[in-house]
């Protein structure tokens, strides 16, 4: 069981595929990764940094890679739940009501400035978050797959805007950051005489059905006794710490595991190592944990400031 991807053609398509996205966008590649390794996983993830890094030229060159359909909404205060979802309109040549859908219905969707709509309408996605379908006027609509949501939000900002509640931060697979670039790739983006989302660079090196196939693989990657109790105690010592008042939770601890399996696959590997825990532990659970106290703006860094002591005091299988 312990030994590498046989299917050097699969393992392949990722690596073309970091490639063909980093045509278009030239900030981190561990964004990318950490973006492919969520889409692996059946995850969703929410990107916080501040404007103009290339979220959403990142969100469109993997959509562009994969031959997938993308959808971008743009939250605002008066967003309500129907703009997204979509809504029943009265059909008058066949006397019945038709539902029309809503940008939700894409393999991708880019909820750009998700914080700054109200909670209502924010909680318009967690159905479709959890169980990859939406419900209006008593009517289940599936969602296309693969489907994934990409959110972003700048963490600088504090007027106008609606902190996500605890329950769609847990939600989100992973939370990544993608930083200013260096000086030299700087350079280079202020340099092009484009507009500044524009993924010509990019081709379609994967389709959706291949997208489908890898999640299967992905799946399949092994996850030994060790490893497994190993993320529970990092989940539990969370819950018991006197510095965080709301630790992981049990679909926490199942992220991490989902994530460290496709960064396994991602690395030519069918099984987890304990290091594919500790790098994803913070991208994982920062995001869903919360301080006893608020610190203006500095929540995240005393939150993987705990984490570290954690993975630093707890065993090592």
């Amino acid at each position: 069981m312990m030994k590498l991807i046989e299917n050097k053609q699969q393992y392949q398509q990722l690596q073309n595929l970091i490639a063909e996205i980093k045509k278009s966008f030239f900030g981190s590649e561990h964004a990318v990764e950490m973006l492919i390794m969520a889409l692996l996983a059946q995850g969703h993830v929410l990107i916080e940094d501040v404007p103009g890094v290339g979220k959403t030229t990142l969100a469109r060159a993997l959509a562009k890679a994969l031959n997938c359909t993308f959808k971008r909404i743009q939250f605002t205060s008066d967003l309500v739940p129907s703009d997204i979802l979509g809504v029943s309109i009265w059909d008058k040549s066949k006397e019945s009501f038709i539902f029309r859908e809503g940008p939700i219905f894409a393999n991708l969707v880019l909820a750009d400035e998700i914080n700054r709509s109200t909670p209502k309408t924010q909680s318009a996605l967690l159905e479709s978050m959890n169980e990859y379908q939406v419900s209006v006027d008593n009517m289940t609509h599936p969602l296309p797959q693969p489907y994934m949501i990409i959110a972003t939000q700048n963490p600088m900002e504090f007027y106008g805007v609606y902190p996500l509640p605890e329950n769609e931060l847990d939600r989100f697979m992973a939370s990544i950051k993608i930083g200013y670039p260096e000086e030299k790739v700087e350079s280079k983006i202020i340099a092009e005489n484009t507009p500044s989302i524009n993924v010509d660079y990019t081709s379609t090196v994967m389709d959706k059905t291949d997208v489908l196939q890898l999640q299967a693989e992905v799946s399949k990657v092994y996850a030994g006794k060790e490893i497994l109790e190993y993320s529970v105690t990092i989940i539990k010592k969370t819950r018991e710490s006197p510095h965080l008042l709301l630790g992981a939770s049990p679909r926490a601890g199942k992220h991490l595991i989902s994530a460290a399996r496709a960064l396994a696959y991602m690395e030519g590997r069918t099984y987890i190592l304990p290091d594919d825990i500790k790098k994803l532990t913070k991208s994982i659970l920062a995001h869903k944990l919360i301080p006893k106290q608020s610190l203006s703006g500095q929540n995240r860094n005393f939150v993987e400031q705990v984490i570290d002591e954690i993975l630093s005091t707890t065993k090592v299988p």
